[in-house]
């Protein structure tokens, strides 16, 4: 297995994650984290330490997606290969014929006259 096709793995997890996370999370408090203390309890860690909970999975899914795109980038471009121009390298046979002209006369249409 390549190390393309394991970021890619990892990337779908991390967006599954990601994307279940955002999904628990209600903007109104009438998410995951009101279900756990919503009437002012201290029930089960309180809605402020839940809310923080999934407030940094999110913050750490998101940048851990954003990492993985780029190491994954890398492993497409080749581990940091360069791809150099051949006009650059000096090496390289780079033919310098030009090609011949051809001859062609210029077509021109006949002028119409309408002077009157």
């Amino acid at each position: 297995m390549s190390t393309f096709t394991i970021f890619l793995a990892l990337i779908i997890i991390v967006a599954f994650l990601l994307v279940v996370v955002i999904m628990v999370q209600n903007p109104k408090g009438g998410g995951l984290s009101s279900s756990f203390g919503g009437g002012g309890g201290q029930q089960l860690g309180g809605v402020k330490k839940t809310t923080d909970f999934l407030d940094k999975s999110t913050w750490t899914l998101a940048t851990l997606m954003l990492v993985l795109i780029l190491l994954s980038n890398v492993t497409i471009m080749g581990g940091g290969a360069t791809a150099e121009s051949r006009v650059i390298n000096s090496d390289s046979s780079i033919e310098t014929t030009v090609p011949e002209a051809t001859q062609t006369p210029l077509q021109t249409q006949p002028e119409t006259q309408d002077k009157q």
